[in-house]
């Protein structure tokens, strides 16, 4: 840095300045990029629109002129069809305390078992963190009949607990291994401060882990509600009363084995995606925060 004397006797820096990249200029590889992006947005909105279309769509113009044909009447008869036929309050509910609740104990079970492998380092730590990604590689339909079975010999087939309890298992060895990494390389000198001040376990995942990974936590939370609360096999499997069922399982009982009411259906699908949406909406901000600051870590 060289400095000169201004007339008046300030000193005045002289040296050149470093040009900063307006970020709002693009090259021709950023445009192309923003150009692909939103045309994939644009190709994954095609069956929502699609869906939208058809569900205000009266059944004898969809019969005739196809499902691509504009709506010659707004008809909300299949909408008020759905809500009454599956008591969608009722389903609405069973789905939000399911998934909402295996979203809450799945990843406090992810960052017990996690802080344990990552931080605690138990013996034998590679082998079990490479058991749960094992178990995240099997199919669900490998498991319905083992879980299937359980259930019924504990007496919980046919509750929602059942269902929160295997998803919360199912859930929580995903998360078990994303944040295990994530711990594995935790700073020690943070940890050895805490235990130099006298800090047990509970105190150190408490005051030192956790504010340190919740962004990450919040991440966890969001995908463990939107993959639960579209599940479908098992809960067809392990839910058979109608006070119990979920959404999706309840969208599939509009379907008939000859006839299917195609602007219900359609009607259906679209206010049961809403919920989700809503939620994707409301945690937003949190998520983009977490997978921001995963990347700075």
């Amino acid at each position: 840095m060289s400095l000169t004397t201004a007339p008046g006797g300030t000193p005045v820096d002289t040296a050149p300045r470093a040009r900063t990249r307006d970020p709002r200029r693009h090259g021709s590889g950023g445009w192309l990029a923003l150009g692909l992006v939103s045309a994939a947005a644009l190709l994954m909105l095609v069956p929502l629109a699609i869906m939208l279309l058809n569900a205000f769509k009266p059944p004898g113009q969809y019969s005739t002129e196809g499902p691509l044909s504009w709506p010659t009447e707004f008809y909300t008869d299949g909408l008020r069809a759905y809500w009454t036929r599956v008591d969608f309050p009722l389903k609405l509910w069973n789905s939000t305390l399911i998934a909402g609740s295996v979203a809450v104990f799945a990843v406090a079970v992810s960052l017990l078992n996690a802080y344990a492998l990552g931080i605690g380092r138990v013996r034998g730590r590679l082998t079990i963190v490479g058991l749960f990604l094992l178990a995240n590689m099997l199919p669900q339909e490998s498991l319905v009949y083992p879980l299937y079975y359980l259930a019924k010999e504990v007496g919980l087939y046919n509750t929602r607990l059942a269902v929160i309890i295997i998803f919360t298992v199912i859930q929580s060895a995903f998360g078990t291994y994303l944040l295990a990494s994530v711990l594995g390389t935790f700073p020690r000198s943070l940890l050895e401060a805490a235990a130099l001040d006298g800090a047990g376990s509970w105190t150190i995942l408490r005051r030192v882990v956790l504010p340190n990974v919740r962004p990450t936590l919040a991440v966890l939370l969001v995908f463990f509600f939107v993959w639960t609360w579209n599940e479908f096999l098992i809960p067809l499997v392990m839910l058979i009363d109608n006070q119990t069922q979920t959404i999706p399982v309840a969208l599939a009982s509009l379907q008939g084995d000859r006839l299917m009411d195609a602007p219900t259906t359609n009607a259906g699908a679209l206010v049961s995606l809403v919920p989700a949406i809503v939620f994707f909406l409301i945690f937003q901000r949190t998520l983009s925060r977490g997978i921001t600051v995963g990347a700075e870590k």
